[in-house]
């Protein structure tokens, strides 16, 4: 099936199976307060279904695949797509739109000098965003576009007073990975401390500060079926009101960073590591199929040239000298900075 027959379809819905790459075992993310999420199936009653990753962090790894963690540069397919650099005082890379947890709506990005222009202020200027005036989506999607094009894959909230209305794009491409019939599975271990196995509370130094040998318990799970799901909201793409090929470079990029999420096996955690193993599927359309990475890859360099900014790919800026990161708090136990 063409990418132009996929963007055309009210939604894309890929699954794929897991497993545990080594044993049954695996740990699933953890909440605050929580720990782990169980709830029971709708539709099967005495079966509990788990949250084994959350789509917050799902978010953050398809993010991932297109600015490798811990690059200074996108990945080699994303070469030519626009994006906000910031670089520190001395020219050397600090951040980007890319990375920052709340992208182009970043502390950095906002605090930052675009040649003499604050970027709260260029930014604003681009969504075209006026007191007492309606706002233009057409125009704040397509400003959006020639600023940081993922953004309308990923999503961003421009949460500043300084932005009036406050446009807010959600996520055109959201996943999640569950498990049926997940049963708890104890185990446990020791911190050894080979220098005295009971410390000394009198001297503070007692199992609280770490000192002494220290038994500990573990719970991980054990689930007959493990599956990852994966949806491209195609509708919204389109209502961007984009050219058709940048619609159709939005949905390549969305269906590349799942095939290559896949590609790569889910090592979520160090107790948590999964392959596929079935070949994905694309439940909707009816027909379709997850296109290789080759082909993606095509479809993205084919598309990328009439994506390109006026600024040829990078909108560069300087720090601002005293700049504060947002005071955002990621609300799940082990979720990447990257969150929107």
């Amino acid at each position: 099936m063409s990418i132009a027959s996929l963007l055309d379809a009210p939604r894309i819905k890929i699954v794929a199976k897991l497993a545990p790459l080594a044993g049954t075992r695996f740990q699933p993310t953890g909440f605050p307060d929580l720990g782990a999420a169980t709830y029971p199936s709708p539709t099967e009653p005495g079966t509990t279904l788990l949250l084994v990753e959350s789509v917050q962090s799902m978010a953050n790894r398809l993010e991932g695949q297109l600015w490798p963690v811990g690059s200074l540069a996108p990945a080699s397919v994303a070469e030519g797509l626009p994006y906000i650099r910031v670089a520190s005082g001395t020219g050397e890379y600090l951040t980007s739109s890319r990375t920052e947890s709340h992208r182009l709506a970043s502390a950095y990005v906002k605090d930052a000098d675009f040649n003499g222009t604050k970027g709260l202020n260029l930014i604003g200027e681009r969504l075209g965003l006026a007191k007492n005036q309606p706002m233009d989506h057409t125009r704040v999607h397509r400003a959006i576009f020639d600023l940081d094009p993922l953004c309308l894959l990923h999503g961003v909230f421009f949460a500043d007073n300084a932005w009036p209305g406050q446009p807010k794009i959600t996520r055109a491409i959201s996943a999640f990975v569950e498990a049926e019939g997940a049963q708890e599975a104890y185990s446990g271990g020791v911190k050894f401390d080979h220098v005295s196995n009971s410390g000394d509370k009198e001297a503070g130094k007692g199992s609280a500060e770490g000192f002494g040998n220290v038994p500990f318990p573990r719970t991980e799970y054990v689930a007959r079926s493990i599956t990852a799901f994966f949806v491209i909201d195609t509708s919204q793409i389109r209502r961007y009101h984009l050219d058709r090929r940048e619609q159709e470079l939005l949905l390549a990029l969305g269906l590349f960073e799942i095939r290559s999420l896949l590609d790569e096996g889910l090592r979520l955690r160090t107790a948590c590591d999964l392959e596929v193993i079935e070949e994905p599927s694309v439940e909707r359309p009816a027909g379709a199929a997850l296109p290789d990475r080759a082909t993606l890859e095509g479809w993205i360099r084919e598309r990328i040239g009439d994506a390109r900014s006026p600024l040829d790919g990078v909108y560069e800026a300087k720090a601002a000298k005293t700049s504060k990161k947002d005071g955002a708090v990621p609300t799940e136990a082990d979720e990447a900075p990257g969150e929107q």
